[in-house]
């Protein structure tokens, strides 16, 4: 794997080059009304990092490693407070030892060493989060980040059962060049997906590729298998239980905090080959989400069906601002998706949504690509240009970022007014103005999952409390409304005084109950989901 940037997101080969920040410098001055330079972007010669506080045994250094640029690359994910800091060489707190170990043994034998010294152990997967999710905790004498891109195998497939048993370090790109052959897909793409693993996936219960029905990974397991300080943990492998409550629904979502997932089968499907997509435009974004409604609530299921408002359809998809615009896309591996794509677009229209017939694209159509143009292409080219696009302005002042929740349909409106209002104020304040614009990911039968995104210019060198200023109004809105802190970009350290709010008291006592029976030393992933 080529090396991945220290403080951007994607490769080193991939940062923006002195004349793409110099002519994003130049578009936020006009834009702003005010004068903007593009600092240097900072390189590996710049990292000045505090030296391992800790000891390797000679019997672990095989698989380890204590380079500075390594301890870089695992001390932060890659939020705008991530990126904020590392873009400025602010590494207070780096992991004295970056292990990469090659097998089961080798993990045990770690998080033994780990144990017996106190040191905190924190899982690596692919290094995307977004939340803090493996920030090395600040009180802790020593730490370790167990890095598990050695597990990247798919071991075996069940092509009668249509699941995979998958190695948790594997990348999304791999494991689906691994299934490929196969005639299979696990089908789950993650915003991250080209630098998130399945083990990542599971241990924050990833939102992916699918706006309904299969949403998140969790759909996908079939059973799991995870090292703790105490023992293995792993299930039976089966299609569906009653038996009592699931072991695998403590392993998703647990964040790396009561062990390693090492492994996992997966529900797998066939490739598609037949695909449907069409853009509906509607005249407001309520309009949109009640086409959106009623099409998730009729059961079609379509794989995307996400709502974006006007100022995020004008930004991504290039209408004219006074639209929203609802994405709809069917797939099937064995079924032609004509009927389908036509039901779902007859529901929207009869909701209030506009289409031409010649802009349903149905796959088998002489020339077509469905979903690769016009409106739903520009959004799905711009969704993908995203993450890249924010490392142009880094040190810029930018102040810029996304908060994701859930909500009933019932009480979704009240929910948008009173996070829109909260995050408009605070930039107001904190920006002197910006902007706020929102989609839906995902859609329920019961509700959407609204996905804000918010953007102003700051002061330069102020830009982390400015921002943190505008997440805990976010944060405080989406709670007082009865939303959850996050849909799927897990809880992390970024997430845990509202996920404290969420949570029911006893249940908060059970997972740390779990937690001293499997990790009675406390080492793993402290200070995530919650305090001991």
């Amino acid at each position: 794997m080529q090396r991945r940037s220290f403080w951007a997101w994607g490769l080193e080969s991939e940062e923006p080059t002195l004349q793409e920040r110099q002519e994003a410098a130049a578009e936020l001055s006009r834009r702003y009304g005010v004068s903007l330079v593009a600092p240097p972007t900072p390189v590996e010669t710049d990292l000045q990092l505090r030296p391992p506080r800790i000891t390797l045994p000679a019997s672990m250094e095989p698989f380890c490693s204590t380079d500075t640029y390594d301890r870089a690359v695992h001390s932060y994910g890659r939020s705008f407070r991530d990126r904020v800091r590392a873009f400025n060489l602010h590494f207070p707190n780096p992991p004295d030892v970056v292990a990469r170990p090659r097998n089961e043994q080798e993990v045990e034998q770690v998080l033994e060493w780990c144990s017996g010294h106190g040191y905190a152990a924190i899982p690596y997967g692919g290094g995307s989060s977004t939340v803090g999710g493996f920030e090395p905790p600040a009180d802790s004498d020593g730490v370790v980040t167990i890095d598990m891109a050695a597990f990247d195998w798919v071991l075996e497939v069940d092509d009668v059962s249509r699941a995979a048993r998958i190695q948790a370090g594997s990348y999304g790109p791999a494991l689906e060049d691994q299934l490929r052959p196969h005639g299979l897909t696990l089908r789950h793409f993650p915003q991250s997906f080209q630098y998130s693993t399945l083990g990542g996936w599971i241990a924050t219960r990833s939102g992916g590729h699918y706006a309904t029905n299969h949403t998140h990974i969790d759909d996908f397991v079939e059973s799991a298998r995870m090292i703790t300080p105490s023992g293995v943990w792993e299930s039976r492998r089966l299609p569906g239980s009653g038996a009592g409550p699931s072991p695998d629904r403590l392993v998703m979502g647990s964040e790396g905090t009561l062990g390693i997932i090492t492994e996992a089968w997966m529900r797998v499907q066939a490739r598609p080959r037949y695909r449907a997509s069409a853009g509906v435009t509607y005249p407001s974004f309520e309009a949109g989400a009640d086409g959106a409604r009623h099409i998730v609530q009729s059961k079609l299921w379509p794989a995307n069906c996400r709502l974006l408002d006007p100022g995020e359809a004008q930004a991504a998809a290039g209408l004219d601002g006074a639209q929203a615009l609802l994405v709809i896309g069917f797939e099937s591996g064995d079924v032609p998706q004509d009927e389908a794509i036509r039901q779902a677009v007859k529901l929207a229209r009869e909701a209030g949504g506009a289409i031409n017939d010649d802009d349903i694209l149905v796959s088998g159509d002489a020339g077509t690509r469905t979903g690769r143009g016009g409106a739903v292409g520009a959004w799905r080219d711009s969704f993908l240009r995203a993450p890249y696009q924010k490392n142009v302005t880094s040190g810029m002042g930018v102040v810029e970022e996304t908060v994701e929740t859930a909500i009933t349909w019932d009480r979704w409106p009240q929910l948008d007014g009173a996070v829109r209002e909260a995050l408009q104020s605070a930039l107001d304040r904190m920006c002197r103005g910006g902007t706020v614009t929102c989609r839906f990911t995902h859609v329920y039968p019961d509700g959407p999952a609204p996905y804000f995104t918010f953007s102003g210019l700051g002061r330069v060198g102020a830009e982390l409390e400015m921002y943190e200023e505008i997440k805990q109004a976010a944060s405080d809105a989406i709670i007082a409304s009865g939303g959850t802190i996050t849909h799927h970009h897990a809880v992390g350290r970024l997430h845990k005084p509202w996920y404290e709010e969420q949570r029911p008291g006893p249940f908060g006592e059970a997972l740390k109950a779990v937690k001293r029976t499997v990790d009675p030393s406390g080492v793993m992933n402290p200070g995530v989901l919650f305090d001991l």
